[in-house]
């Protein structure tokens, strides 16, 4: 309604004293004007959430660094990512030296982390739309954010699993195990239901757990020149 008043002439004004703002300034937020309140908090907003995902993106590269690896269909590409950047060279030396300070590494995340989208089980990468298995499930192939109410990240190629995620997963198997242990001999479709999603739930268990233990396992995994 303020957007509409807005377009009148002298509509800000009059959306003010219709919505009984004390402000104009909330007006012009409300009404979405160029330089608004509303304007400025987006701003502010996205920039908050941009260093966010670079700083979930550089801890995972730590991780990566320490022999914690991601797991998910999409952890081979984000582990190949890293790869790359650790091995970037710092200048045009003979002697390729690995970007060791945050600043360095920040810098050649920043693109990655720009496409990182934050789940409560997985981590979104979402670098290729076409890819994107809830855009295909939804027929949305040109969107341009993930549906993150339609995700099945351990189908997605671009999801990826991290032991921060692990907790999400032992709930979800655990409550399946109690329901399943409740139902009655009778109720087969409910009870093969929850036996594919306690199933699901420990085979991403599984690979998490997997994946931590691989980069320890292997001497070469996480070093650097």
């Amino acid at each position: 309604m303020a957007i509409e008043l807005a377009y009148r002439p002298n509509g800000v004004l009059a959306s003010k004293i219709h919505l009984k703002h004390v402000s104009v300034a909330t007006t012009e937020g409300y009404a979405a004007r160029p330089g608004g309140a509303q304007a400025e908090l987006l701003a502010e907003v996205n920039k908050h959430e941009a260093g966010h995902k670079l700083a979930v993106a550089l801890r995972e590269f730590r991780n990566y660094q320490a022999g914690i690896l991601p797991a998910g269909p999409g952890a081979a590409g984000l582990t190949e990512a890293f790869a790359r950047i650790d091995g970037t060279v710092t200048d045009g030396a003979e002697a390729p030296n690995v970007q060791r300070s945050d600043r360095d590494i920040l810098n050649l995340l920043s693109r990655r982390a720009e496409t990182l989208h934050l789940g409560i089980a997985n981590y979104c990468w979402f670098d290729d739309p076409s890819r994107a298995l809830c855009l295909k499930l939804a027929g949305t192939p040109d969107a341009r954010a993930p549906l993150a109410g339609m995700c099945d990240s351990a189908r997605c190629p671009q999801a990826t699993h991290h032991p921060r995620h692990r907790a999400v997963w032992a709930d979800t198997a655990a409550g399946a195990a109690v329901f399943l242990g409740g139902l009655g001999r009778t109720r087969r479709t409910e009870h093969a239901r929850l036996q594919a999603e306690a199933d699901r739930a420990q085979r991403v268990l599984d690979a998490i757990d997997a994946a931590g233990q691989a980069g320890h396992a292997d001497p070469a995994a996480g070093q650097r020149p």
